[in-house]
């Protein structure tokens, strides 16, 4: 073992070994992660495709300056909120339309 670890080994021997024994190893030629990801399946894209998420629209309020009605009244700057139509997230069944006409 020490006479194979005192001669040490290179990339040429192990291409010189391959050549001589015909086991030459071609470049793979992959394809790029961004075509890729159009044509692989995962647990993500199945969900989105089947079950999409129907438009929750929502509702944007201005509260107006004012008082609060306790014994010291103390100012409350004006605000805006945002308010959903649905308590939760819609999802549409497989085949249900979700865009307009």
């Amino acid at each position: 073992m020490r006479d194979i670890w005192d001669k040490g080994a290179s990339n040429n021997d192990l291409h010189l070994y391959r050549s001589q024994q015909g086991r030459t190893l071609d470049p793979v030629d992959y394809i790029p992660n961004s075509e890729q990801r159009a044509y692989t399946r995962t647990a993500e894209n199945e969900i989105n495709n089947l079950f999409p998420r129907l438009p929750n629209p929502d509702l944007i309020m201005y509260v107006y300056p004012h008082q609060t009605r306790s014994g010291e009244p103390l100012s409350i700057p004006g605000y805006s909120t945002v308010l959903p139509f649905y308590g939760r997230v819609q999802y549409a069944q497989p085949g249900d339309r979700t865009r307009g006409l």
